[in-house]
């Protein structure tokens, strides 16, 4: 086996309710449809003595020190939960923006913790895996099988493949990061508070794209509005894609990536070729989120 590889595809917050704060350990609880897209960092491991990690790609520079990256962060867990596991060296090719919204080093790590299993002949749901996950980040779990699916709580609690038609979109970053902290703290929950709101409607599964853009409708993202205070520029972007008729737009995350839904694939791409036209130092990237 010279070397095993995998896709780590950006994580899109089709919608995300804040429900409040929870009193025992302060952490926000969410209720949050996520898909995936085909637009994806990609991450090989070849088998070795030694743990190691290298970085290239369009991004690499932002994604900071390659011994605190997640992918790192998720070997050394599974490796201490599992003796004797195999490990080996990493390389990731870096393609998505940094600190967008979009789960990108989640949805690395989760692509670490795969690549380990395989090399390890573990199964994707060994409690081992499920636990390494946990510790590294709220979003790996959900990014552990990148399908269609709701997440709530923290995190930890991932509901089934819903196994929706696919969605073509355009995903937009402005090449500004915006971490998540500031973001929240924009909220402005305190510990044991609710956020009031419309519940989140129902998503049936194998939704159709009309019927699936028809429950993401009344639906939303309760931390845009603080993000357009941390970064204005948010709303830029969800008024471009406005502009280009998508048929709903809205923030991933806590930004600043923002999603434009359109009717068809056609549509989508000519959307995102206006827009790059327009916008030349905007990540822009025609898509699916299935």
């Amino acid at each position: 086996m010279t070397h095993l590889t995998d896709r780590a595809p950006a994580k899109v917050n089709l919608t995300l309710h804040v429900l409040g704060r929870r009193p025992a350990d302060g952490y926000h609880v969410l209720e949050s449809l996520v898909a995936f897209a085909g637009t994806a960092d990609r991450l090989s491991l070849t088998p070795g003595a030694a743990l190691s990690l290298t970085v290239s790609g369009p991004t690499a520079g932002p994604a900071g020190p390659e011994d605190d990256n997640l992918v790192m962060r998720a070997a050394r867990g599974l490796a201490a939960r599992v003796p004797g596991l195999r490990v080996g060296a990493f390389h990731l090719l870096k393609r998505l923006p940094v600190a967008a919204g979009i789960g990108g080093g989640s949805s690395d790590a989760a692509a670490a913790l795969r690549l380990l299993a395989r090399l390890n002949r573990l199964a994707p749901d060994d409690p081992a895996v499920i636990a390494a996950a946990r510790e590294t980040g709220a979003d790996v779990p959900v990014c552990l099988d990148p399908r269609g699916r709701m997440m709530r709580g923290a995190g930890e609690d991932v509901g089934p493949a819903l196994g929706f038609a696919p969605l073509p979109a355009v995903l937009i970053n402005p090449g500004v990061p915006v971490p998540t902290a500031p973001v929240f703290k924009a909220l402005g929950l305190s510990v044991g508070q609710t956020l009031k709101g419309a519940e989140h409607p129902a998503i049936p599964a194998n939704a159709g794209h009309g019927a699936l853009l028809g429950t993401l409708g009344p639906a939303r993202n309760d931390l845009e509005g603080p993000a357009l205070t941390v970064a204005p520029v948010i709303g830029e972007c969800l008024a471009a894609l406005r502009g280009q008729n998508a048929r709903l737009a809205r923030m991933s995350g806590s930004g600043a990536t923002v999603f434009g839904l359109f009717a068809d694939r056609r549509a989508a791409v000519a959307a995102a070729r206006c827009l790059r036209a327009a916008h030349r130092d905007w990540w822009i990237a025609p898509t699916f989120l299935a």
